[in-house]
């Protein structure tokens, strides 16, 4: 009868000494409990490519003369920072933009840094061209939205979006895009007729309304006072009403003699409804370092104190959670491991 000789190896090894085997087995799942509170939820790992873009504009400038005079001219000097891997530019009518993306893992301040001085050092560009204006590429992943909705007006509801925000940022949700309203604008439109007839230009009229639109600081009283002088004019009515000139007969011309002033809606871009009901949508989304579920939970908890101070009939509603599907997926892989564990 032949006899085996002696096999090595891990395996063998934990045949031979069981409790070895038992010994690695609770340290694995001690450590696994004490990582599981610390790992980051999301549907898939996270893929940050790092980018700095580069946009400059040129009015009345066509996309040929666009590529040639701005793109040509520096993305050869983009190219040459340091840490950049890859570099894509457009040219449209009036505008060049150049994307860069650096290696993984690389001081982005830095590249920011080190785009601009490289920006600053070019010195051919078009003199009609406008100064470049360099900015850093962020990443983000939606975690849900919030829906105001109720039977208010748009403008009460960007207030109540505004101030829900406020509260969102103090509970540590810090990246929020508020869609469905438009930022206050004023439309002044002068015909030529106007113009020709009382004998006034485009450049007069603007800046008589820059002029009055803001108040000017004059100065502290006794250290402890602020005085400003003039009232500022933004409403439709209030530039309507800036004086231009004095006519001999004194008389007084106003914008509104000239110009139509008109004061665009906050939902003049884009409007969102729920039934008959006006309604606001903010996204709230998450950096590459942050965890879907807790900021859903804060995002949840700061929407519920926030509704008790609302109107009746206006509410908040959270859409496109993923908390829910994370926390899902989490349980089954849960409840597989402990199955195992138990067989």
């Amino acid at each position: 009868m032949r006899e085996l000789g002696h096999v090595g190896g891990i395996l063998s090894y934990f045949a031979r000494h069981k409790t070895a085997a038992n010994l690695l087995l609770v340290i694995l799942i001690t450590a696994g409990i004490v990582a599981f509170p610390k790992m980051r939820t999301q549907f898939f790992p996270d893929v940050v490519i790092d980018t700095v873009s580069v946009s400059v504009a040129w009015d009345g400038a066509g996309a040929e003369d666009v590529d040639f005079g701005i793109v040509q001219v520096i993305e050869p000097t983009l190219l040459a920072v340091q840490g950049v891997t890859d570099s894509t530019a457009t040219s449209t009518e009036g505008r060049a933009s150049v994307r860069l993306e650096f290696e993984p893992n690389w001081d982005m301040e830095r590249a920011a840094d080190d785009v601009q001085k490289a920006i600053d050092g070019v010195s051919n560009l078009p003199a009609a061209a406008e100064e470049p204006n360099v900015s850093r590429g962020q990443w983000s992943d939606r975690v849900t939205d919030l829906v105001i909705t109720g039977p208010v007006g748009v403008d009460q509801l960007a207030r109540f979006a505004d101030q829900l925000i406020v509260r969102l940022f103090a509970a540590g949700v810090t990246q929020t895009t508020v869609q469905g309203v438009a930022a206050g604008e004023t439309l002044i439109e002068v015909p030529s007729l106007s113009l020709i007839k009382y004998d006034i230009t485009l450049a007069e009229i603007a800046d008589a309304i820059a002029a009055e639109a803001d108040a000017n600081p004059a100065g502290d009283v006794s250290g402890t006072s602020r005085v400003r002088t003039g009232s500022p004019k933004r409403t439709a009515e209030e530039i309507s009403g800036i004086s231009l000139r004095t006519n001999p007969d004194n008389s007084v011309l106003t914008v509104g003699d000239v110009a139509t002033v008109l004061e665009g809606a906050v939902d003049r871009n884009r409007a969102y409804f729920v039934g008959q009901d006006s309604a606001i949508s903010i996204r709230v989304d998450r950096s590459d370092r942050g965890d879907a579920i807790d900021i859903q939970e804060r995002t949840q908890e700061v929407a519920d104190v926030f509704a008790q101070t609302l109107p009746n009939g206006v509410s908040i509603d959270l859409i496109r959670t993923r908390a829910e599907l994370i926390t899902g997926r989490l349980n089954i892989l849960l409840e597989n491991g402990l199955m195992g564990l138990g067989l």
